[in-house]
């Protein structure tokens, strides 16, 4: 059932929850997803069976949330995120992040390493408003979106994908490849070898930034930027079991 949290910004979380014994774990989500989400459902269906708490939800402008997601930007959504931690689980987590939602875990993990047990990328896209978006655009495109504060680009996902000023100037306040990255926890880093969203080199760049004495890179070939095969779904079953176990 969904349930809602209003954060003091005033927005609106929408949210569901299981509970359980032991370490929790918390589904990040990614850009333009919400927790409806296949491997957000799947892993929550996996902490059910293995009696885990268990938080999914959306970042405000995404699903049930309040506020319009032109609006948001990656701070608002660590915000987002922070606050659902913070009132809606005990304890350390695992953290599960997917897309951006990698991103997102890899600034929770620097803002509050005290609720961190672990945590689990999956395509994980760090710094992706500013060594993705950033430079694929010409420089009519960021003209516009200097100009006019925003700029729709095709998505195959779905609806187009707008970029606005507000997300490439907040995405620079929050970057982790360009200053130190400490995980003292498990970490797994998840990734397939045929995703178009995300480059393998992202993959090991990360692993090679990050300092962390249990911490490895996965890859799955022909794995795409979903990674949502019942392969991929059973990797990060595995992947989430093994940090639990060496907590």
């Amino acid at each position: 059932m969904t349930e809602f949290l209003e954060t003091t910004q005033g927005r609106k979380i929408a949210y569901s929850r299981i509970p359980g014994e032991g370490p929790g774990i918390v589904f990040l989500g990614g850009f333009k997803s919400d927790m409806q989400g296949t491997k957000a459902i799947w892993l929550e269906d996996w902490a059910r069976r293995q009696g885990r708490p268990y938080l999914r939800f959306d970042y405000s402008g995404h699903g049930e949330s309040s506020c319009r997601f032109e609006d948001g930007c990656i701070g608002d959504w660590l915000i987002d995120a922070r606050s659902a931690i913070a009132a809606l689980t005990e304890g350390p987590q695992v953290l599960v992040g997917s897309s951006m939602g990698g991103w997102i875990g890899l600034l929770l993990a620097r803002d509050m390493p005290e609720r961190v047990a672990g945590l689990i990328t999956i395509a994980a896209a760090p710094d992706f408003t500013e060594q993705g978006f950033w430079p694929e655009l010409s420089e009519e495109q960021r003209e516009t979106i200097m100009r006019e504060g925003q700029l729709a680009l095709p998505s195959e996902y779905g609806d187009p994908y707008v970029i606005t000023r507000k997300l490439i100037e907040d995405g620079r306040n929050h970057l982790v490849m360009s200053r130190p990255l400490d995980l003292p926890f498990p970490t797994r880093f998840l990734q397939g070898t045929a995703d178009n969203d995300v480059p393998l080199e992202w993959a090991s760049a990360l692993l090679a930034h990050a300092t962390g004495t249990d911490m490895r890179l996965t890859l799955v070939k022909g794995a795409d930027h979903r990674f949502s095969t019942d392969e991929c779904m059973e990797l990060i079953g595995a992947s989430v079991a093994e940090v639990l176990a060496r907590i």
